[in-house]
């Protein structure tokens, strides 16, 4: 694994090099001097990485699991860099751009939401979004306790991998949305409803825009008054799993997250409809970093990516197989101009 300080030993070598050659034509006053400038410089370099460096994570899932799983992250990141990288994880999606916007923060692992929030109100600087299952998008998931009521078709039932059952409806199975949406018409004013976060891609934004839509409901917060914030996806998974909510909101497929723990989560929570594709959650850095230290932190999570330890730290954090360029076309194409309509408060 490549460590920050062997980076800038390739240029300090070459230095040396040119050092020597000079020495012959010019004297060793002017090496001396020479060599004094180059240290200085890649002193320079060096410092312009912060250390400690923060690390902010969302906390999507329970927060102490992913603060466990991020400073397993933080540590490889860490040792990529050649500096110390601490974890940051609050209890809601805004803290992370409140961070970022404050200093508080350097790196931050947001939602599509929160990414595009960061980038406008924090002066962020969105570098990359996360790949599952091959593609850089994924849909938000409608899923109930009462499928007699939302299913509008037979609900199937089909096994994972590892043998947990997972049903679905309305043609809400495989990544591609949107589907299932006669059944939200279904939806009721007393439905009680676990929204994920108000800055939740997934678990709020896109659902609201598609509640909109259909039933011409602009704030979808509100319209609800038996609806909550859960503050998580497993937190909505669970809600719903208890009884404690008819309808929830998360990724796709969130219900994974508690299938260890109640094998029965995948048939007693039914996935009824699926919001459009919306972008993947992401890196984003903040923007007075030096132009060069976001291309570094840019290229060690790459590079981070392409090991087998890097993988499985990203996939205990956030269930991620891979990271790319992020695609800022997408973020101005379903984002921008609708965020300021569904809020993000």
């Amino acid at each position: 694994m490549n460590q920050f300080p062997k980076r800038l030993a390739v240029p300090a070598l070459i230095g040396a090099s040119a050092l020597m050659l000079a020495a012959c034509s010019s004297g060793e006053s002017e090496s001396t001097e020479s060599a004094s400038a180059e240290s200085s410089e890649t002193a320079e370099a060096t410092a312009e990485l912060p250390d400690p460096l923060t690390l902010a994570l969302v906390p999507s899932d329970d927060v102490e699991q992913i603060t466990a799983d991020g400073e397993a992250l933080a540590s490889l990141l860490g040792d990529e860099l050649g500096v110390t990288v601490e974890v940051f994880v609050p209890d809601s999606y805004n803290a992370v751009v409140v961070a970022l916007q404050t200093g508080q923060a350097d790196i931050g692992f947001l939602g599509p939401i929160a990414m595009w929030q960061a980038q406008e109100e924090a002066g962020a600087e969105i570098v990359l979004q996360s790949v599952r299952y091959g593609s850089s998008e994924y849909v938000g998931q409608w899923f109930t306790n009462d499928p007699d009521t939302y299913c509008l078709d037979e609900v199937t039932t089909e096994a994972d991998d590892e043998g947990i059952n997972y049903s679905y409806c309305n043609g809400a199975t495989g990544y591609d949305g949107p589907q299932g949406e006669d059944a939200l018409a279904l939806i009721s004013e007393d439905a009680s409803i676990a929204w994920t976060d108000a800055t939740s891609a997934s678990g709020y934004y896109f659902p609201a825009i598609q509640l909109a839509d259909i039933l011409g409901i602009d704030d979808a917060a509100s319209a609800f008054p038996n609806g909550f914030f859960a503050g998580g996806h497993s937190q909505t998974v669970q809600a719903v799993y208890d009884g404690e909510a008819e309808i929830g909101l998360s990724y796709n497929d969130a219900r994974g997250n508690l299938a260890e723990e109640f094998s029965d989560v995948g048939e007693k929570v039914v996935v009824f409809a699926y919001t459009k594709n919306i972008p993947n959650d992401g890196v984003v850095l903040n923007g007075e970093l030096d132009d060069s230290v976001q291309d570094t932190l840019t290229q060690s999570l790459l590079d981070l990516a392409s090991t087998e330890d890097g993988l499985a730290a990203l996939d205990a954090v956030y269930e991620i197989e891979g990271l790319e360029a992020a695609n800022l076309d997408a973020f101005n194409d379903f984002v921008g101009p609708t965020y300021d309509t569904f809020g993000g408060e």
